[in-house]
Order: structure tokens, then sequence, then C-alpha cells
């Protein structure tokens, strides 16, 4: 099964028949399609090998945090405490040899890893983005083969391509988190109109008034979110409140008002205004002490330790609350109710 998939991988990359004249000419950080194909034609490492299909294996080792010593193709004591280590956790013979049950699953874990990857992090990226999560789903896709372009952390065609490659091919549903917190909230409008049906004894304008009270609550955060990210890379302006620039608080107030929901305007009366939560949820709004003493920035939660803002160096964008500067200056968390 391992090889029928190694196979399909292979073949993605237009090197392959180059490949099978030249096999072994496979460097390390170039072409990873191609080095799974060697190891496994290689069956057995062991200690005193040396040579390029050794790089090879210690690279893997190494992209799995087991080895962290220099990659230079020889298979001395570190490359085989490195296995070990790797044996010991996955339950193998704990031989230090690269036999063909360690090559199998060494193969076989770094590809759910990158997998996972693709997996987690291709919902919060969208096109015309750049940042780490990019080259990171970058990486992981070129693993594959799907990906050739430079890894440069640029959301652009042949990334998004790729990723509808990866999809189809490996069954990975790529839904953005807007997507998945819509589909929640239009699960819980109706699962919450089903439970509160009325009983023969209530009036048909007590029903009307229930379900429309539901559906309200149901739809805010989605349609919030939603209304935010289309304007993802929108220029900061000093008291900007409209399409063509926002600041901070201005971009939360117009984005409320798409939803029909009155907000005050500054980032202080916000914090008054608000409703305090002990800890964020989508849809929620972040504040931070920035540039003087109090609330001073804020934006909108939108799951995954993720916000989005209108920031003075990029504008509108997505950032993540575990960066120490956001970190370092996060007041807490708060709800608007209606």
């Amino acid at each position: 099964m391992l090889n029928s998939t190694v196979d399909q991988v292979v073949k993605h990359s237009v090197l392959y028949s180059y490949m099978l004249s030249q096999p072994l000419a496979v460097y390390v950080d170039a072409y990873p399609e191609l080095q799974n194909k060697q190891l496994l034609e290689a069956e057995q490492l062991e200690y005193g090998e040396h040579g390029e299909v050794i790089r090879v294996l210690q690279h893997k080792l190494n992209k799995l945090s087991y080895y962290n010593d220099e990659i230079d193709g020889d298979f001395g004591i570190l490359t085989e405490h490195a296995l070990k280590k790797f044996q010991a956790k996955y339950r193998l013979r704990m031989s230090g040899q690269a036999d063909e049950e360690t090559i199998d699953a060494l193969i076989e874990i770094e590809m759910k890893m990158y997998l996972k990857q693709i997996e987690e992090l291709s919902g919060s990226i969208y096109p015309g983005l750049q940042s780490e999560d990019v080259k990171i789903v970058q990486k992981a896709l070129n693993y594959f083969g799907y990906y050739t372009g430079e890894i440069d952390g640029i959301y652009g065609p042949l990334t998004k391509k790729a990723l509808e490659i990866a999809e189809k091919e490996h069954g990975i549903e790529l839904t953005t988190e807007v997507t998945k917190e819509s589909l929640k909230t239009l699960y819980k409008s109706k699962n919450a109109e089903k439970t509160s049906k009325p009983n023969a004894k209530q009036t048909k304008k007590d029903t009307k008034k229930e379900i429309k009270k539901v559906e309200t609550k149901a739809t805010i955060h989605a349609g919030v979110i939603q209304a935010a990210y289309s304007f993802i890379g929108t220029p900061y302006v000093w008291g900007g409140n409209s399409p063509g620039g926002f600041d901070c608080s201005g971009f939360i107030q117009y984005i409320y008002s798409t939803q029909n929901i009155t907000t005050p305007r500054t980032v202080s009366d916000m914090w008054n205004f608000a409703s305090p939560v002990n800890s964020p949820s989508i849809g929620d709004l972040v504040f931070f002490e920035t540039y003087k003493p109090g609330p001073s920035h804020m934006g909108i939660y939108i799951g995954d330790g993720k916000f989005i803002h209108a920031g003075q160096s990029n504008g509108v964008e997505v950032s993540k609350m575990e960066y120490d500067y956001w970190q370092q200056r996060y007041l807490g968390a708060k709800r608007i109710t209606q």
C-alpha cells in the first residue's frame, strides 16, 4: 500500500523520467517526492554506511525531530540513536538500523505530518495572503509534488491549484473558518427551531416571535465574519470608517453596521459597551493595549487563536494572538449582545 502511494507521489514530478535514468541524483531539500523512492529501494541501511541515501534518511529524521546533528551522509552513532528513538516511539524493533519496516513507518509518519499541516492550515489561508502559514502549506504540497513553484509564502494561482489537487486526491476538506462557522450556525439554527417547536396551546403570534429570536442569534457571528473577510487588504486610514480605508474601530463599526447593528465609534467606548467573556469565541471582540494605557486596539476573533483587524502596517489582515506583540498587550475579550 505504501509503495503504491509513494509511486503516485513520485509520478507527479516533472523529474520522474530523469529520476529513472539517474536514480542517485537526489539532493536533500530538493525534490522530496523522489527521496521516498530512493529510501524504499535501499531496503536496509545500517551503522558505518555513507552516501546520499544516508543524507536523505538523516533529513527525514530531522524533519520529524529525532535527529539534530549535521546532515553529512555518514551513518554514525547519532543517526543510529535517532533511529532507535523513532523505533521506540512507534513500537518497532529497536535495532538502530533502517530496515524495511522502519523505512515504511518513517515515510508514512512524514506523509501524515504533511497532510496534517495541509488540513490544519488550509482553512486559515486565502488567495493573496503572504504568511508563514502559506509557506508551510506550500512546503507540504511540494512534498507531494502538487506544488512546483517558489516557496515564497504567497498564496497565488499555483498554491490554489495545488490545494485543489490535494483535496481531490486525499479527500481533504479544505473548508475555511468562515464557511465552517456558517455551517455550524446554520445547523444550530435548524436544530433550535426543531427543539423549540411550540405545543398546541401556544398562539401563532408566540411561535413567530420565538423563531425570529433563534434565527437572529444563530446568524449574527457568521455574517460579521464573512463581511470582515471581504475587506482583507483594505488600507489603514487614521479615522477611516469606510471601504476606502479603516482604522481599527472604524472597521469594527462598519462591519457590524452591515448586519444592522449599531455600535460605538471608539475602542474605549466599545470596551465599555460590550459584555465581558472569560475567553473569546468565534465572533467575539478582542482588545489590546498598544500606543496608550487602556484599550486602544481591537479585532474580531475568528478561531484557532487568530483575529481579523485593521492594522497600521498592512490594513485589514488576519493575525495570530500568540505572537509576542499581541500576547503581551492583550486585555481581554468581549461580546456584542443584541
